[in-house]
């Protein structure tokens, strides 16, 4: 049996091969190989761009899925709003600067994020007090039997990099289509992190100077993976009651964090871990970034083994140091 590489298909550099690797570039192409039975032989899994997974496996007796569904179109406008019908297997950041080129408004704070569209909608994705499902309005699919569905946005269960698209009874749904509804107004968040302070360089305060902005602060802080294999945030932000927080705050009084509710807050996983000890060292061929401890690298050679192992521990001094369970943001295949 020839495998195919996985290689090309995750930002973190694991190497890895499967069974057999298929794309689809329209619901057409995706009911073409239903009809060749491709989910009847062996296990099947989708996956975007490979910018949220790690392969923990060196050889997948599966078949992979890609969406190349690349279309953008406008289906609905009027003064304040426009409505946009987007392929799953657009780039992320792509679609980012379209709206940015067209002066619609919603999307801006969400620059530079990897991956794909129909990744976007499954996990979403969120940065700088902006998260993807404040902008959808629906999600089109079909399943592995063909039949195709339209999710409205009330219906996909969202939550802090959640969404019924996770739950393991929805694997044999794929996402063709995300429908976006963006303000031709102008809408900005620009207190959360250092973002205003990034904007201090321009005159004005412009759709095109934000992602400007955030572009720079990320880049900043986060390694390309194209030199240095990684996944983006490795960690969920932990979410804690405030009773528990104020007693951290007694030890630790430069705590930082987020509100959430009357009873909640978040605290920043990144901080946590670089408290622990954890910014910049190494476990094997897996390391935390010296420069943003949320991120967790493959230094070169790496298995998904190794980086299971560092996350494993990094989550185990935190808990020991902190009596907090920070959780994987990223997917384990």
């Amino acid at each position: 049996m020839i495998y195919h590489s996985l290689l090309p298909h995750n930002t973190f550099g694991i190497e890895a091969e499967a069974a057999d690797f298929c794309e689809f570039a329209s619901g057409e192409e995706l009911e073409q190989l239903i009809e060749r039975g491709v989910f009847l032989t062996r296990p099947y899994f989708c996956i975007g761009g490979g910018s949220n997974l790690l392969f923990t496996q060196k050889r997948y007796d599966w078949t992979f899925l890609h969406s190349t569904v690349k279309t953008i179109e406008v289906t609905y406008e009027n003064r304040n709003w426009v409505e946009v019908r987007v392929g799953s297997g657009v780039v992320w950041d792509d679609f980012v600067q379209y709206c940015v080129d067209s002066n619609w408004y919603g999307a801006e704070n969400l620059s530079l994020i990897p991956g794909e569209v129909g990744a976007a909608a499954v996990q979403n994705i969120g940065a700088y007090g902006a998260e993807v499902c404040d902008l959808i309005d629906s999600v089109e699919t079909m399943d592995v039997m063909g039949r195709k569905r339209i999710y409205k946005a009330a219906e996909c269960a969202y939550a802090y990099r959640d969404s019924i698209f996770k739950c393991p009874n929805m694997k044999s749904v794929f996402i063709l289509y995300v429908n976006f509804r963006l303000s031709k107004h102008p809408c900005f968040r620009l207190d959360y992190g250092n973002v205003r302070q990034a904007l201090s360089q321009y005159d004005e305060v412009t759709l095109a100077h934000v992602r400007q902005a955030i572009v720079d602060i990320r880049r900043s802080k986060l390694p390309d993976p194209a030199q240095l294999g990684n996944a983006g945030s490795f960690f969920k932000n932990p979410v804690i009651f405030r009773s528990q927080y104020k007693e951290l705050c007694t030890v630790f009084p430069d705590m930082p964090c987020y509100e959430v509710d009357a009873d909640h807050v978040k605290v920043p996983a990144g901080w946590l871990i670089e408290q622990a000890g954890w910014k910049g060292k190494a476990l094997g061929c897996a390391a935390v970034h010296d420069r943003q401890a949320l991120v967790l690298v493959n230094l070169g050679g790496a298995e998904g083994a190794d980086v299971v192992a560092l996350a494993r521990a990094v989550q185990k001094t935190v808990a020991d140091r902190f009596g907090i369970e920070i959780e994987p943001e990223v997917n384990f295949i």
